[in-house]
């Protein structure tokens, strides 16, 4: 039995773990927590296991709607933390946050983080049937978010925003802190190179993202003769109500009007192809694709939403344009590909930008000093997780 405090992530899926959390949860380690993961393995298990994390599988699924596959979920999350016992747990997204946090409730947990990685598709979706869901997961948030010693990290203010104005928590309660953070020595300045202009947009193969409005962007680009080659990377998320089924991503590759990459390991050096990379999306917690194609010097081009716009700044490092609107997309991603010299000065302003403000070590620490704050307030043991 470690004397250290027990540090347990709750997330739905090990490959988001090992994108989005892995560094922090080095870092937590180094610092002096017992780290366990409590994740759904498919592919990354045995990687989690060689950092040293214990993992625990577990059966909770984003997609599941069955009312009995979803008692089921939260009973296992109810036995697994009164068996681990973690000092905090630290909950990923939506699911995660509700099951998780009725969980820690009923086993006094002594210390909950609640992340948001954004709002999702039912605060994101305008359509009238999402207004009901919605109404739903307000009244379960209020209750459960509220929870002693429980804290809730958004990405944004604006995010915080709409969380705070609809009284499901109270500001004392939140924190905002920007994301994963990115390694800028993994993610650096690469020479681009010197055939065919690349437009890159990285991210799950989902409508929310705007790769609707990017292949309607192309096709403005095509017509007006604009040479390029136009990419989509990312693999499709089936379990997304939003996911693109695979056959219209063959019909665009076959129309000749985009490649799909699919999923890449290697994102630094998938980075480095790029020209510039765009990111229509909807509304984002803090996309990560941005921070790293910026930490890579590459220009950006965004919807004007929240979290996007917490990165690029219009003029400076990239675009932003209204959301689905394929004309002003279309119209941007011209204007760069035109002007090299524009292109180059707004990637070393993206460069520069996420060293000063958005390095995984500056945004990994601020969480971690948010687990020690947590664990000073429950009496726990925060003197065997000082800084090492």
């Amino acid at each position: 039995m470690t004397d250290r405090p027990r540090l347990l992530y709750l997330i739905t899926e090990d490959w988001y773990f090992w994108s989005h959390r892995l560094d922090l949860a080095r870092l937590a380690a180094r610092a002096g927590f017992d780290v366990s993961i409590a994740t759904r393995v498919t592919d990354h298990g045995e990687r989690i296991r060689q950092e040293g994390f214990r993992l625990l599988p577990i059966t909770l699924s984003r997609r599941s709607r069955n009312p009995f596959s979803e008692l089921a979920a939260v009973r296992e999350l109810v036995l697994l933390y009164r068996r681990e016992r973690p000092m905090i747990v630290h909950h990923v997204a939506l699911k995660p946050i509700l099951y998780g946090s009725f969980a820690a409730w009923c086993c006094g947990v002594p210390g909950v983080v609640n992340a948001f990685a954004g709002l999702g598709y039912a605060f994101t979706d305008r359509h009238r049937r999402r207004k009901f869901l919605r109404a739903c997961l307000g009244r379960a948030l209020r209750v459960l978010l509220k929870l002693r010693r429980s804290v809730v990290v958004f990405q944004n203010s604006d995010d915080r925003d709409v969380f705070v104005e609809e009284g499901i928590v109270a500001p004392p309660q939140t924190r905002i802190i920007a994301g994963s953070g990115v390694d800028t020595k993994v993610f650096d300045v690469r020479p681009t190179p010197s055939d065919a202009p690349i437009v890159m947009l990285a991210s799950r193969m989902l409508w929310d993202k705007g790769v609707g409005e990017f292949a309607e962007a192309v096709r403005r680009l095509r017509r007006d003769g604009v040479p390029a080659r136009c990419v989509l990377v990312g693999m499709c998320d089936e379990h997304n109500p939003a996911a693109i089924p695979q056959e219209q991503l063959r019909r665009w590759v076959d129309e000749g009007l985009l490649e799909w990459w699919g999923h890449r390991d290697d994102m630094p050096a998938t980075l480095a192809r790029a020209t510039m990379v765009v990111l229509p999306s909807y509304r984002e917690g803090l996309p990560k694709v941005l921070l790293e194609a910026a930490a890579c010097g590459k220009p950006l081009i965004a919807a004007d939403v929240p979290g996007c716009r917490d990165l690029v700044t219009h003029e400076v490092n990239g675009f932003l344009v209204p959301p689905r609107d394929s004309a002003a997309l279309a119209a941007a991603i011209t204007t760069l590909l035109r002007d090299p010299s524009l292109a180059a000065k707004m990637g070393l302003a993206g460069r520069e930008m996420v060293v000063r403000r958005f390095s995984v070590e500056r945004i990994a620490s601020q969480t971690v000093d948010l687990y020690r704050e947590l664990l000073e307030g429950s009496g726990g043991r925060a003197q065997t997780a000082r800084s090492t």
